[in-house]
Order: C-alpha cells, then sequence, then structure tokens
C-alpha cells in the first residue's frame, strides 16, 4: 500500500454513527491525502453511506465487524463480550501493526478497557491517563489530563501525567517546549496536599526535561497561564464538564439578549460576522479528540455527541500523533524519572 498513515476507525461508535464517522472521514481524508482509513463495522451500511462520500471512499477499506458496543455497556462486559466487535477489531488493527492509530466516539469505559487490555500500559507508567484540550484566551489551547481516566493519583503518577501531557502538547500544537504546572488550591509551594507537593518536588529534583512552572489554579486553565495543567481525573473531569457547562450557560445567555427585542435582533444582525467567530471560537467540535497517554499504540477519543467535523477534528489529532516522536520523548523522560526515583531509594 503507497499510502504512508493508516488509521483505524470505529465505524459504528458515537451517538449518530455510522454517518458522522463516514462524513469525518471524507473531511479528514481531505487534508490527509496520503492517508488511508480501515472503517470497522457493518460492512452494508457502511458501503451504503460511502456512496454519499466519494473522497472518503476512495481512501478506505471495510472490515466487517459483527457487531457493535453500545454506550450503556460496562467495561467488564465489553471485555468479556466484546471481541469480534467494531471498537475491538479497531483497537486490534493496531496493536497487529496494521494502523497507526484508532479513533473511536464510542463508550468510553469499554474503549479504555479494552484498549488497556489489547495494548498494555508503556514502560514506567503505571496508568494512562486521558488527555484532553481546552480553548485558551491566548488564541490556543490548554492541554489537561488525567480528564477521567482515574479517579486518585499519586505523586508518581502525576509526574508520568506531566511527562505525557508535554509531549502530546508539542505534537498537537507544535510548541518546541511546552510550559508545564499542578492544578492546586494556590500557586504558592506549601499549598494544596501531599501528593500534589510530592509531585511538584519529584518533578524538580528528577532531572526530566520539563518546563515546569509549579502550581496553577482553576481560573488559569482558560487564561492558558501554561501549556499543560496536570491533575488527577477526579478534579480534572468535574473542571472540564463545568467549563463545558459554563461555555453552554454563556452561548444560551447569549441567544436569549440576542433575539429579546427587535432591536438587539438588529444588532445581531450587524454583528453576525463576530458572532460566528466567536461561535466557531467555543465550538467543542474544534478541540474535539481526547487522548488515551501512556499505552502502547495511539489511542484517540471522540466525544460520543461530536458531528461530522468534529470527527475529523479527532482524526486529524491522530493523524499528528502518528506523525511525531512523542512516544519516544516520552520513554526517554519516564527513564530519567526511574533513574531518580532508584537513587532516592538508594540512598534512603
Amino acid at each position: 500500500m503507497a499510502e504512508s498513515l493508516v488509521l483505524s476507525i470505529d465505524g459504528m461508535g458515537g451517538d449518530a454513527a455510522p454517518d458522522i464517522v463516514v462524513e469525518g472521514v471524507e473531511i479528514a481524508a481531505r487534508v490527509r491525502p496520503e492517508a488511508h482509513f480501515q472503517i470497522h463495522g457493518d460492512a452494508a451500511r457502511l458501503t451504503a453511506i460511502l456512496e454519499r462520500f466519494p473522497r472518503a471512499k476512495a481512501a478506505s477499506s471495510i472490515v466487517a465487524a459483527e457487531k457493535s458496543i453500545g454506550m450503556e455497556v460496562k467495561p467488564a462486559q465489553a471485555l468479556r463480550q466484546g471481541k469480534g466487535s467494531s471498537l475491538w477489531n479497531a483497537v486490534a488493527a493496531v496493536e497487529n501493526g496494521q494502523a497507526q492509530a484508532v479513533v473511536s466516539a464510542g463508550n468510553t469505559g469499554a474503549y479504555m478497557a479494552i484498549a488497556m487490555f489489547r495494548l498494555r500500559t508503556m514502560e514506567g507508567v503505571h496508568r494512562p491517563a486521558l488527555a484532553a484540550r481546552w480553548p485558551a484566551a491566548n488564541g490556543g489551547f490548554v492541554v489537561m489530563l488525567d480528564a477521567g481516566a482515574n479517579v486518585q493519583a499519586d505523586g508518581e503518577q502525576l509526574v508520568e501525567f506531566a511527562i505525557m501531557g508535554e509531549a502530546f502538547q508539542r505534537a498537537v500544537s507544535g510548541k518546541e517546549k511546552p510550559s508545564v504546572a499542578l492544578l492546586n488550591v494556590g500557586a504558592e509551594d506549601q499549598k494544596g496536599h501531599e501528593e500534589i507537593r510530592a509531585a511538584a518536588g519529584l518533578i524538580r529534583d528528577a532531572g526530566v526535561e520539563l518546563d515546569f512552572r509549579g502550581f496553577v489554579e482553576g481560573d488559569d486553565i482558560s487564561k492558558g497561564t501554561v501549556d499543560v495543567v496536570v491533575t488527577d481525573g477526579f478534579t480534572g473531569n468535574i473542571a472540564l464538564k463545568t467549563g463545558e457547562g459554563t461555555a453552554r450557560l454563556i452561548g444560551q445567555l447569549l441567544r436569549e439578549a440576542l433575539t429579546s427585542s427587535p432591536l438587539a435582533k438588529l444588532g445581531a444582525a450587524i454583528a453576525y460576522p463576530a458572532l460566528a467567530k466567536l461561535r466557531k471560537r467555543m465550538d467543542p467540535g474544534s478541540f474535539n479528540g481526547a487522548v488515551f497517554l501512556g499505552l502502547n499504540g495511539l489511542v484517540v477519543k471522540s466525544h460520543g455527541g461530536a458531528n461530522g467535523p468534529g470527527f475529523a477534528s479527532a482524526i486529524e489529532v491522530a493523524a499528528k500523533l502518528a506523525s511525531s516522536h512523542y512516544r519516544e520523548e516520552i520513554a526517554r523522560n519516564l527513564q530519567r524519572l526511574a533513574q531518580a526515583e532508584a537513587a532516592a531509594r538508594a540512598q534512603a
């Protein structure tokens, strides 16, 4: 096969699959003409939909799957009964070296369980983390992790998250040296619980190659004070969902204000170009594509409710990661961390 990039796609995962999946592949195929897409799922349905999307049809091959995993299925059940499903087979394609990355908008818990079972974690990683992007006031985006894969994380795991998040930010944004900080209740060194302070000390002492800025607070996430914000999955998931809810509230209040009177509607019509720009900037689909970092393979999670352009954004994240050296960068810093920990134990 002449293509240099092969991406494995779960064709049946997501609220509006497989239609939005194929639409997303159509958009991605325009941006990535070098890519080939393996779409796993119901062959008859996918074949019919591909007839409406000529670029996706030309750039794809269908891999038939006998079943799909619903959004209500528990992770343990997915492991027991998921073999042969579109999600299982899509992950297996990465494990078997048939594709460089996998993308799914399906059941997050099932996806995580299957990916961990099939791919395992990288050497030196205790638990993978879910990294998500969030728009920032500086015009860029912040990478935040963990966004929900691990409810708790000790100091060593937080350092691993920092290493993985920094490499991920560099791969998707192109920033040579992304800045990193730990999410805390204050910026002072004495603030926070024992694990967060231990993580800060370990980062400073381990000799890992990070532009570490210490602690940041919740309002620094949207400010873009640093490029990577690190926390445990409990806090990270709450922070992200609070931010999403606030964004939806602002959008609702803005729509109500701009339609409240004839004069307001006239003002909205005049301001339409600026409002359209604001809407695009606030569209979560523009930043769709969270990543399970720390696995022996590239695993990208699209939002379950994503539309076609949103799913295409997740595919682009997978393509950028597959074209980068981020896993090698993670491995080097994890090795430095392990050496520092071994030296500390020897001195104890």
